[in-house]
């Protein structure tokens, strides 16, 4: 494994010998083209300021960019050939994983908690009071995923719920509608949530039941067809951390716009999002964690066993943009 590990890291730095003497501007004509499937959120940051700061165009990508209301969509669209890249969630890379689908994890780029908000109606102050009480998910998630967790911390299973799987976009009419009490998802459903129904909705505080990551995933056939698009992705990424780091009001403003969210709502969740491009011992666990409860609750493929995630995460483009960010101790 390790001789495989390193024939692929050296062919990646011949690969992408070139992405640091391409010149700072490239011309229309020497853009590499890429197609991004993208889950239009804060927890897309990175990409949304590299997009909108010419990030991409200045590492040498045309990169065409379609949105999405969740990464199981944007990684869907990626096995089924619509996109090339995909911003997705541990939930369904566990799932690809798990079915056998050739997909290479090339780093993740953000993680932050899910959220749970609720009807004003429905009195639900306490995680204990949702007891009996009509909950949306969305299935193929970590929305799931975090449902379950919540459920459990709860002291709830989800016999003593009843469980609405929903679309993220879907939640909120059915929130107004009077259809469901509560629903389980990621910004910026939460806060259009508060937006639309006021005082009508409150969120109920569950901050440390489950953090979902946030990652940059592949196709193996793409990744060994492009990996100088690959590689300068990723470097677009790190550029784009730096930018956001060093104009963090100016970054607010980039994605609140992006996203369809008020400033002062993003900014008031802003010190929820960690943006860091990195492979580390955190995701590793993550995607274990996830793969876990995958097979603990059925809620995989006939015969699935735990993912040899070897086969999945893929160290080679980060480490030949920066090894720092690559720091994999854990056996995968």
């Amino acid at each position: 494994m390790r001789s495989t590990t390193a024939l692929r890291f050296a062919a990646f730095v011949l690969s992408a010998s070139f992405l640091f003497a391409t010149p700072e501007c490239a011309t229309a004509e020497e853009l590499l083209k890429a197609r991004l499937a993208q889950n239009l959120g804060p927890i897309s940051g990175l990409a949304i300021v590299a997009n909108a700061k010419g990030i991409f165009a200045k590492q040498g990508l045309d990169i065409s960019v379609s949105n999405f209301t969740s990464g199981k969509q944007c990684l869907d669209t990626v096995l089924g050939g619509g996109a090339d890249i995909a911003t997705t969630a541990e939930a369904p890379v566990t799932a690809a994983a798990m079915a056998q689908q050739p997909i290479a994890f090339v780093a993740g780029m953000e993680y932050s908690d899910l959220k749970t908000m609720t009807a004003a109606s429905a009195g639900i102050k306490t995680k204990a009071d949702l007891r009996g009480k009509r909950i949306a998910f969305t299935a193929g998630t970590g929305s799931e995923v975090y449902t379950s967790v919540l459920l459990k911390a709860a002291g709830l299973t989800s016999k003593d719920v009843t469980l609405v799987n929903l679309r993220p976009q879907e939640m909120l009419p059915a929130m107004a509608a009077g259809s469901i009490d509560a629903f389980d998802t990621w910004e910026p459903h939460v806060a259009n949530a508060k937006k639309a129904l006021g005082e009508g909705a409150t969120p109920l505080e569950t901050k440390g039941i489950y953090s979902e990551t946030f990652n940059i995933v592949v196709t193996q056939s793409y990744l060994a067809a492009n990996p100088a698009i690959v590689t300068k992705f990723l470097a677009s990424l790190i550029e784009a951390e730096g930018w956001l780091k060093a104009h963090p009001d100016e970054a607010i403003d980039v994605i609140a716009a992006a996203t369809g969210m008020k400033r002062d709502e993003l900014a008031a969740i802003w010190p929820d999002y960690v943006y860091r491009v990195r492979l580390d011992d955190k995701l590793l666990a993550t995607l274990k964690t996830h793969a876990t409860w995958r097979l603990e609750t059925g809620n995989h493929p006939p015969g699935a066993t735990m993912p040899d995630f070897s086969k999945v995460l893929v160290t080679a483009p980060l480490k030949a943009v920066d090894p720092a960010r690559v720091t994999l101790e854990a056996r995968p």
